[in-house]
């Protein structure tokens, strides 16, 4: 032991054992040595960028994909609807659309009336040609809307024109059908697209009954 002389510690001769940090005499537990730890530094986010994410809810209409159409266009696949109707009261074969006539002659020959008193000129004649079928002498008449076969005009080419109760038939001195035509709303119109599949213009009959007294014009 030491005993305290001033502040100087001498041995007083006496020892002990101590038995892991305790001092059995005085029962004073004497302090275990911790090693400092190395400082952490602290980061300061002052110089770094602040990002902020903002999520926007896509609507239902957005997220369905929208089809894009295909500028190229086959040519090849384009049908050109014609019509054409069978009347008993005009006097000729008539259209208003020059481009369907081939072996065109140009020609005044004269004008033709309406029933609403309107008076249309007749510019010339062609021959209009479907599938294997040629009808000549069609008039070609400015203003005219609708595709016109005169019946009497067919019986002067020596061809048979039978009409039944819903069917019409136009046919040749062999009994073979060139024409067929149908009927609706109290009008007979072409049905050829079974005959001249083959053809790059089929004829198909719409009309409304609102307009069937187009098919009594008396030109």
């Amino acid at each position: 032991m030491f005993i305290t002389v001033g502040h100087i510690w001498r041995p007083t001769g006496r020892t002990f054992t101590l038995v892991g940090n305790v001092c059995p005499l005085t029962r004073i537990a004497t302090t275990a040595i911790v090693p400092l730890r190395e400082p952490i530094p602290i980061e300061s986010n002052k110089d770094k960028p602040i990002v902020t994410l903002v999520y926007s809810r896509k609507s239902k209409a957005a997220k369905k994909k929208v089809p894009v159409s295909n500028p190229k266009i086959n040519k090849s696949l384009v049908v050109q609807i014609v019509l054409w109707y069978l009347d008993s009261g005009c006097s000729k074969h008539m259209t208003g659309d020059r481009s369907q006539l081939i072996n065109f002659v140009q020609k005044f020959l004269g004008t033709v009336k309406f029933r609403n008193d309107h008076v249309e000129k007749i510019m010339g004649y062609g021959d209009y040609k479907i599938g294997n079928v040629t009808i000549s002498r069609v008039y070609f008449v400015e203003g005219l809307g609708h595709n016109i076969f005169l019946v009497v005009q067919f019986c002067g080419l020596d061809l048979e024109v039978a009409f039944r109760q819903h069917t019409c038939f136009i046919r040749n001195l062999d009994s073979v059908d060139l024409l067929t035509c149908s009927r609706g709303n109290n009008l007979f119109t072409l049905s050829l697209q079974d005959m001249i599949a083959s053809s790059p213009i089929c004829l198909l009959s719409k009309t409304s009954k609102t307009k069937s007294w187009l098919w009594h014009r008396r030109l």
